[in-house]
C-alpha cells in the first residue's frame, strides 16, 4: 500500500488578523502544483475567526462543503432561506449545486470559532442546493460515519461516492479500518497524536492511503481523527 504524508508545519497558513487559516490543500491565494487536492476531495481548511468576524455574503457553486465545529459556534445564513446557528460537535453539509451564496459569522465577544471545511467535488453538475445540519455523537474507539452518498446510519448525504469518518480515541487505544480494493484514503489528525502503521502523526498532518489494506491506528495520546473514503 503506498503512503504520502502531508505534515502539518508543510500547510500553507495565513494570518488575517481576524481569521488564521491552515490549507491542507491549494486554495485561494495559496497554491502547491503537489497538493491541489487528492482524488475527490479538494480542500480541509482548519480555521479560527475571531469574536464578532466572519465571512460576508460570497457564492458558491458545483461542490460539497462540509463544516464540521471543533470549538465556539458559527452563525449560518443563506439565500435558501436556512439561517442557523453550528455549535461545536456539530456537522454542517451545504450541496451548493447550481449555485447558492451564504454567510458566516462569529457573533461571540470571547470565544475564536475553530473548525474545519471541507469541500468535495460532487458526481454530477447543476444540482438543486440543499442543506444539512447535524449533531455528532462521538463514543470512545467508534468510527462515526458524517457523510456518505447514501446518508447511511443517518450520515448526512453527500453527492459523491464518498465517505467521511471521525473517530475519538483515548491514549493507548486502538481502531482498525479496511481500505477496499480500488479506494483511495487520506487521514486527517484533528486533535492529538497517533501512530499508523509504524507512522507518527500529529495534529494537523494528513496521510494519503492507495490500494488495498487493513491497518491500525492507535492513539499516542487522546485524539481525533478523520478518515476519507474516495472512489
Amino acid at each position: 500500500m503506498n503512503k504520502e504524508i502531508r505534515k502539518s508545519s508543510d500547510r500553507g497558513f495565513f494570518d488575517h488578523g481576524w481569521l488564521k487559516t491552515y490549507h491542507t490543500f491549494s486554495f485561494g491565494d495559496y497554491y502547491d502544483p503537489h497538493f491541489m487536492g487528492f482524488r475527490t476531495l479538494r480542500v480541509i481548511n482548519e480555521d479560527r475567526i475571531q469574536g464578532k468576524q466572519g465571512f460576508p455574503t460570497h457564492s458558491h457553486k458545483d461542490m460539497e462543503i462540509l463544516t464540521l465545529m471543533l470549538e465556539g459556534e458559527l452563525a449560518h445564513k443563506d439565500n435558501m432561506g436556512n439561517g442557523s446557528v453550528i455549535h461545536a460537535g456539530e456537522a454542517q453539509l451545504m450541496s451548493a449545486g447550481s449555485g447558492v451564496t451564504h454567510s458566516e459569522f462569529n457573533h461571540s465577544a470571547t470565544q475564536d470559532a475553530h473548525l474545519l471545511q471541507i469541500w468535495i467535488q460532487p458526481d454530477t453538475k447543476g444540482l438543486s442546493p440543499g442543506y444539512q445540519q447535524k449533531k455528532l455523537e462521538l463514543p470512545e474507539d467508534q468510527w462515526v460515519l458524517v457523510a456518505s452518498k447514501q446518508g447511511l446510519h443517518g450520515s448526512l448525504r453527500i453527492h459523491q461516492d464518498a465517505e467521511v469518518s471521525i473517530a475519538h480515541l483515548e491514549k493507548g487505544h486502538a481502531l482498525d479500518r479496511v481500505l477496499k480494493e480500488g479506494r483511495y484514503g487520506w487521514l486527517h489528525i484533528i486533535t492529538g497524536s497517533v501512530n499508523c502503521d509504524g507512522v507518527s502523526l500529529q495534529k494537523g498532518d494528513g496521510m494519503a492511503m492507495e490500494g488495498k489494506k487493513h491497518f491500525q491506528l492507535t492513539a499516542t495520546s487522546s485524539a481525533k481523527i478523520l478518515f476519507f473514503d474516495l472512489n
